[in-house]
């Protein structure tokens, strides 16, 4: 299988070329199946002189991690990605989601921006360090890994618990989720994740009386579902306003309108969030969950006979804790809401990474989005979702979102995941130089 990957290979053009190139390998996952992929890069990297290896739990599943050295005045600098995506429905794409087409500027195909795009940018960066005259402060470390989206287990999880040396010296990493532009009106806001919800499944089991389906009973398993359900999509858990949330609220107000700078402010103080949050129109979904703990209905199980009423029904709630909280709060959250209806039980938690990120390569970054991109403004994130940075942090490594790209207002991140994801040219070429700027002036 190498040989054949070695006589294929070409050096691409540029970025934009690798990103075509990477689209093409279906890593969708699951099942992932990267080892053409990851080997795809490794031979870019091994035409390049740059020394790597891979490392592999699973023979089909390997990471790649490699290294270009620097003046050993700073310390190492981790840039780390993955490059399985998730599955695409070809029925439900304008272009073929593994296909790689340029159309009108732009590249579509399945982890255009989740993270192919951010993997191009990466690998290209890095082939400039080492082509480069000018050797970096530091050790630039590239890590490239496997089955983030379905949990890290042979990826991330596996290197930071069974290959920590690797890492050894590491205080900062860039990787994702951040550096895209958000629009607000005619303002370009630039988000910077410093740290990330954890996330938790719950499951909520609700018990009532049975009986047979013709007959009418009060107060079963089924209907207290129901109740629950609604509780959830009508009644918000309390607010919490973090140090970060309270960053990025702030920086966001400093840059908007006089009547949105009051809006936003008032979010920070706990008892008036809620209040507040039903009048924002759109911009209530993305902050919601910035301010609470959230307990999103996944999965249903009971019964299994039509015309029996189940005396027990479960639901699986996908929990979102902020930092500084943790599964045990959000559970208490849920009692609270509903302590007539069910009971909640902690099936399974990921890590947490710190709920008090380091800042300090924070202005570096920033300087470098507005020299890039004029009247754009940058601002720390707190990221609703969860990255592998909750296995770095592990190493006492703080995680960047930052791969740069400036978007038009058609292409938005609602695109990640969903059919049609594309990116323009011009972002991945953009973020190159971006990340090429931050590597020169790190110290």
């Amino acid at each position: 299988m190498r040989d054949a990957i070695v006589q294929k290979v070409h050096v691409p053009v540029g970025p934009v070329e690798l990103l075509r190139d990477l689209i093409r390998f279906d890593t969708s996952n699951p099942p992932g199946s990267e080892r053409e992929c990851i080997e795809f890069i490794g031979t870019l990297l091994e035409q390049a002189g740059i020394e790597h290896r891979y490392v592999a739990l699973e023979t089909d599943r390997p990471n790649l991690v490699a290294r270009v050295r620097g003046r050993g005045t700073a310390p190492p600098l981790l840039l780390y990605g993955h490059v399985d995506v998730v599955p695409a429905d070809p029925h439900e794409w304008t272009h073929a989601p593994f296909d790689g087409e340029l159309v009108d500027g732009e590249v579509w195909g399945r982890g255009a921006l989740d993270m192919k795009g951010g993997v191009a940018m990466l690998v290209a960066t890095f082939l400039h360090l080492k082509s480069s005259e000018t050797q970096p402060a530091g050790d630039v470390i590239l890590a490239l890994t496997s089955d983030e989206e379905a949990g890290s287990r042979t990826g991330m999880k596996f290197l930071v618990e069974q290959h920590r040396d690797l890492f050894d010296g590491v205080r900062y990493a860039l990787s994702e989720f951040g550096g895209y532009t958000e629009w607000h009106g005619s303002r370009r806001f630039v988000p910077i994740a410093v740290v990330e919800k954890q996330r938790c499944l719950i499951r909520a089991t609700l018990r009532g009386p049975g009986g047979h389906a013709a007959s009418v009973v009060h107060g079963s398993a089924s209907e207290k579902l129901g109740r629950l359900l609604s509780r959830l999509a009508t009644r918000r858990l309390p607010a919490h306003v973090t140090p970060v949330a309270r960053l990025m609220l702030g920086a966001m107000a400093d840059a908007l309108p006089f009547h949105e700078r009051l809006v936003l402010r008032g979010l920070l103080v706990p008892a008036l969030s809620n209040h507040l949050l039903r009048v924002v129109g759109a911009s209530e979904p993305m902050l919601t969950p910035l301010l609470h703990n959230t307990a999103t209905p996944t999965v249903v199980q009971g019964g299994n006979v039509s015309n029996v009423i189940p005396t027990e029904v479960s639901v699986d709630l996908d929990g979102r804790v902020l930092p500084g909280t943790s599964p045990a709060h959000l559970i208490a959250e849920l009692e609270a809401l509903a302590p007539d209806l069910a009971t909640f039980e902690l099936v399974h938690e990921e890590p947490a990474v710190t709920a008090q990120p380091d800042l300090s390569l924070l202005p570096l970054l920033a300087d470098v989005v507005r020299e890039r991109d004029p009247g754009s403004v940058p601002i720390p994130m707190l990221l609703p979702g969860y990255t592998d940075a909750r296995y770095v942090s592990k190493l006492g490594i703080q995680t960047y979102g930052f791969l740069p790209m400036r978007l038009p207002r058609h292409i938005t991140t609602a695109l990640i995941h969903a059919a049609d994801e594309r990116v323009p040219a011009e972002a991945i070429e953009f973020g190159v130089r971006c990340l090429t700027d931050v590597i020169s002036r790190y110290r």
